[in-house]
């Protein structure tokens, strides 16, 4: 089986390199062919045209910064879509949105070929060792084909139902990742304020029932300064946006939502875009006069579990 992987950035890239170093074939592209330059090394193939990449691969997966993007790369003239044919795979690991994932998806299904949307979550440190969940939306035969990549690639795999189930399962827990955050700067900084230790609240958030995967990874970066969890404060902005679309399509009247854009757009302005979204601290920060810095955090998180072969999570019913 050959695979094609386009977009070899902070997450896609290591989802690749998964694939690389278990063996399987791989042909790769990327706007920056510095960034494909380790695959080539290692002996991946590179594609001169996403429609090349479509006609020589069994399964083209897609991993790109935006709904857009991946819009573009699948419809230009020499693009995914040119070069499907019946029984090849498109599985689009991006961050997107239900129905333009269903509308891409119809146009490769008229095709004879098959969509799956199937985003991750768990860190850029997870995606490295193949550690990730990923989410699967998709027809089940489809699914039990994409089986042995996701289990490459991931260690929980969740079939979430019909295409596009996987990319609101997506963007619900991207939102519900950024309360935390946001919830976190705030309780780090009132122990601050209150007088007490960083490291010590640190230690008492992660033992309590306040703790979350978003305090045992981001509150770290966040107490040793760098801020660097591989994701952006204009990301931040374009997923919580694709969940308040989700809810306002159904009408549901959020309250808390609303508020994290507000604060997100805030720091866009404050410190950039492209700013770390961990250091939407910095507007506490700044209000306070106090630093949220504590010694002994890493600068980066790294993932200290062992690679191993993935599964299928089973829904209990």
């Amino acid at each position: 089986m050959e695979i094609g992987f386009i977009g070899l950035g902070n997450v896609g890239g290591k989802l690749a390199g998964c694939l690389q170093r278990n063996g399987f074939s791989l042909t790769v592209r990327d706007l920056n062919k510095i960034s494909a330059a380790p695959f080539l090394e290692a002996g991946a193939k590179w594609a001169d045209s996403p429609k090349d990449m479509a006609e020589a691969c069994d399964v083209v997966i897609t991993c790109l910064p935006s709904p857009a993007a991946s819009a573009a790369v699948m419809e230009a003239d020499d693009g995914i879509l040119a070069g499907l044919t019946e029984g090849k795979i498109w599985a689009e690991m991006s961050t997107t949105d239900e129905e333009e994932i269903q509308r891409l998806g119809a146009l490769v299904k008229a095709r004879g070929a098959s969509p799956v949307d199937c985003p991750v979550s768990g860190g850029c440190h997870r995606a490295a060792t193949g550690n990730i969940s990923i989410f699967a939306g998709c027809d089940r035969p489809v699914f039990e084909k994409m089986l042995p990549l996701l289990t490459t690639m991931g260690r929980r795999v969740l079939h979430t139902g019909d295409l596009g189930s996987a990319s609101v399962l997506k963007v619900v827990t991207n939102y519900l990742c950024t309360v935390h955050l946001v919830a976190l700067g705030e309780a780090l900084m009132t122990s601050k304020m209150a007088g007490m230790d960083l490291a010590t609240a640190y230690e008492a958030i992660r033992i309590s029932s306040g703790n979350s995967f978003v305090h045992e990874t981001e509150s770290q970066v966040i107490l040793n300064g760098s801020r660097d969890i591989n994701f952006t404060m204009d990301l931040v902005v374009k997923d919580v946006s694709l969940f308040q679309s989700v809810a306002d399509k159904h009408k549901v009247p959020l309250e808390i939502s609303p508020l994290i854009l507000d604060i997100f757009k805030d720091g866009e302005k404050r410190y950039g875009p492209r700013e770390w979204s961990p250091n939407i601290v910095a507007r506490l920060e700044d209000a306070c006069g106090e630093k949220l810095l504590a010694s002994g955090f890493p600068a980066e998180m790294l993932d200290d579990e062992p690679e191993e072969t993935g599964y299928e999570v089973i829904v209990k019913r």
